[in-house]
This record gives C-alpha cells, structure tokens and sequence, in this order.
C-alpha cells in the first residue's frame, strides 16, 4: 500500500458525506518539510476496512433533488444537491433558484459554511423555458438589484450554473420587473446574448494569459466543510486554444489548486494521462498512470469521481471508464467500478446538514 498516507482523507472524501476521522496526514496537500511515519501495517489494514463499512452508507434518496451553486467560506461557488420540499404554486427551477437567496425560503436547508448570492429579498416573479432553443427566460423581483459590484459575476456564474444542471436547459436570460436587462444592473456586465457555462466558474487566469488565444477548462478540486465534509469545487483555467480540451483539463487537475483558495489535490503530481480515446457509443476511455498504486489495489473514490466529472464537464459525452497503470479492472473505495462507463451523477455534494 504506498498511498498510505492519503488513507486517512481521500478515502473519507470518496463518500463525500462522512466527516474526516483523522486530517493531519494529507498527501495530495502541499508537502511537509518534515517526515511522517505511516502507520503500521496493520493498524493500516483496520482503517481501510472501518473506512470501507463507512463508504458503504448512502444517504436517503427520497423526493427530487436539485443541485444548486452556492458561496462556500472561501468565497467559492460550489455544487450542493438540496433536497428541496414539493410545494404547491412552485416549480423545483424556481425553488432552486429560491435557494441561491441569502436568508432566503430555504436558508435553513443550506449546509453550514455555504450561502446563497442572491440579494436578500429576491424572488423568482418566473421562469419560462423555451424548449426549441434550450432557454431559460428567468425574471426577479427589484431586490435582485442590490447587492455589491463585486459579486456580480459570481451572481452570473451562481445562476447559470444552478439552471443549466437542467440537461433541457443551455442557455439563461434575465430580467427584473417586466424588463429583460441587457446589462447586469451594478457594474454593467453585458447581457447581449444568453449565458451559459462558456461563462466558466471561479475563474482562475494565469499572469500572462491572452484570453483571446485561450480555452476555457473547467476541474474539479476538492474541499472541506467546517466539519470536515469533502465536497468537490468546479474552477475553469485558460488553456491554449488549440488543445484538446479533455486532455488539457486532466492535465490542470494533474497541476492541483492554486494556494490560499482552501481547495485540495486529488490526483497527485506523479499521475500522467497516457491517452484519451471516446468509443462510437459515446464513452471516453481514460488512461492514466500513478505508481502510487499497487495492481489490484483499490484506488481512493475521490481521485475517481473528479476524473469524471472533469471529463464529462469537458467532452459532450457523459460517460467515462478509467484504466489505471495498464489495469483495465479498477475499483474505487466506494465498490464503484470505474473501468466500466460511469455515468456523471445527476445531483453532485449531498452534503448533510
């Protein structure tokens, strides 16, 4: 077992709803100065069993969930799957988007560390999607005029992201009382076409980076509520323009997080991506290497899940099989076997409250 020392985080994180147990030894953080023994073989072996018994919990999938964009305390838009109550007089769109309001109907079903970004007191007048074109026509009340200049992106981002989970639904138009803006109301960002997720998330843009010579690709990080819950945290970076895409985005997850954002590795610096290859049937075959891993060994299920959502978030597929170190048999720690197509999950972050 030489990935020993990830042990105790990343196969926490691979169920994304359990608390780390034990948060001193993280590999896929930036290095120690220092030297920390592993722990004993054995001692070893009883955590990856106890860890497995707990990856094997699933939490409860009754009703609808929504998978909404919301603040966490670093700033960051992340994906949190609500389950939000069926009411009457409401569609689950317009609850979603009710969600994203500070102090809003459904603060209480927030997660701690995360809030809505929408000013206090908006509220979604309606929404009306136009099926032809894959549009959503979504008008606020006046409030949705008063928040800081400084928000107003991630206010873009936040909506965007939050409607277009809908797989009918690509593009998004706004209007407030009646009037459809062709601006963003605080700092004038132009609205002169419809956005969609060519908008990116939590942006990150290199010194140096000729955004007109550039692609967007967007990657999933990890990190961790105030109780130590793993979740993944989608950032979009600028790649040269004619690179592949899901090539280009492995590659920036191979690079890890920026510092100082509270975001974590999930792949380590060792990994490479051998070849990127999608079947006539729609399914990408990912192949990577870590000499990190023993053959058969089972692989830490957050390395495996930010795989795929990376390479569905980039590719127009939404299937993905990984083959690791040649081995075309791999399973994670949650059972899941990842060298079968796995399809991206429709709600991602189930967070408990």
């Amino acid at each position: 077992m030489k990935w020993n020392r990830s042990l105790r985080n990343t196969a926490i994180a691979g169920m994304l709803a359990i608390p780390l147990l034990l948060s001193a030894c993280n590999p896929f953080a930036a290095k120690s100065s220092g030297s920390i023994d592993p722990p004993p073989v054995d001692v070893e072996y009883e955590m990856l069993r106890s860890l497995e018994a707990e990856e094997q919990t699933s939490l409860s999938t009754d009703g609808p969930m929504s998978t909404v964009y919301l603040e966490n305390e670093h700033g960051l838009l992340a994906p949190v799957a609500l389950r939000l109550p069926d009411e009457e007089g409401g569609t689950q769109l317009t609850r979603a988007l009710e969600s994203l309001v500070k102090d809003g109907p459904f603060a209480k079903l927030v997660p701690e560390g995360f809030s809505g970004v929408l000013p206090q007191g908006t509220e979604v007048k309606a929404i009306t999607l136009q099926k032809d074109q894959q549009l959503a026509v979504v008008e606020f009340t006046e409030p949705f005029h008063n928040y800081d200049a400084n928000d107003e992106r991630k206010i873009m981002e936040a909506l965007t992201w939050t409607l277009t989970e809908d797989p009918d639904i690509r593009q998004v138009q706004l209007w407030v009382n009646g009037a459809k803006l062709n601006e963003m109301p605080v700092d004038g960002t132009p609205l002169d076409r419809p956005l969609t997720r060519a908008l990116g998330i939590n942006l990150e843009i290199g010194n140096g980076t000729s955004l007109s010579l550039s692609s967007p690709v967007t990657v999933y990080f990890s990190a961790a509520t105030p109780d130590g819950v793993q979740y993944f945290v989608p950032v979009t970076r600028f790649v040269t323009g004619s690179s592949d895409r899901v090539q280009s985005a492995l590659q920036e997850l191979i690079k890890g997080p920026a510092q100082g954002e509270g975001l974590e590795r999930v792949v380590t610096d060792n990994t490479s991506v051998d070849s990127v290859e999608v079947s006539q049937d729609g399914v990408v075959t990912v192949s990577i290497s870590d000499d990190m891993f023993d053959p058969g060994e089972r692989v830490p299920a957050q390395m495996l899940q930010s795989v795929v959502l990376t390479v569905t978030e980039n590719s127009q597929e939404d299937q993905v099989r990984i083959w690791l170190n040649g081995e075309k048999e791999v399973i994670g720690l949650d059972n899941q076997k990842y060298s079968e197509p796995v399809s991206r999950p429709e709600n991602i972050n189930q967070i408990p409250m």
